[in-house]
């Protein structure tokens, strides 16, 4: 199993790794390592014909499951459908949801949680263009 692992933090930032995500095994969460304070986010892998073994639901965040690498079958609630890498699959609060990787590979995917609702700016409506020189 993979953990997340802090590189490097300093005054408004945290700088993480989870290693190279077609090597990712696990799941790990990165609220620790990058100090997160209004999402958590994991990295999840699947093993060929496994399937996350529990259905559950949140009481505030709802969850969005990006797939990296591999495809299978998503269900929430009664609703199953396929899923591959690139899918994006948004899930509200009070709906039960679980996965099984039905290739022949690793299913490798990010799990971004977030309080339901709380979204109320978004790129420029919240961006403050500054005057600073980049150093890179």
């Amino acid at each position: 199993m993979n953990e997340i692992k802090q590189i490097s933090a300093g005054e408004g930032y945290a700088h993480a790794s989870a290693g190279t995500p077609s090597d990712f095994t696990g799941k790990a969460f990165l609220k620790d390592a990058a100090g997160t304070t209004s999402c958590e986010i994991s990295f999840g892998s699947l093993a060929s014909g496994e399937a996350v073994p529990f259905f559950h639901d949140h009481k505030e965040n709802e969850e969005i499951y990006i797939i990296l690498s591999g495809s299978g079958r998503f269900q929430v609630d009664a609703a199953a459908f396929d899923i591959s890498a690139g899918s994006i699959v948004r899930v509200s609060t009070g709906h039960s949801r679980c996965m099984k990787n039905g290739s022949g590979g690793t299913m490798v995917y990010l799990c971004v949680q977030a309080k339901e609702q709380s979204l109320s700016r978004w790129v420029m409506e919240d961006a403050v263009i500054t005057e600073v020189t980049p150093a890179l």
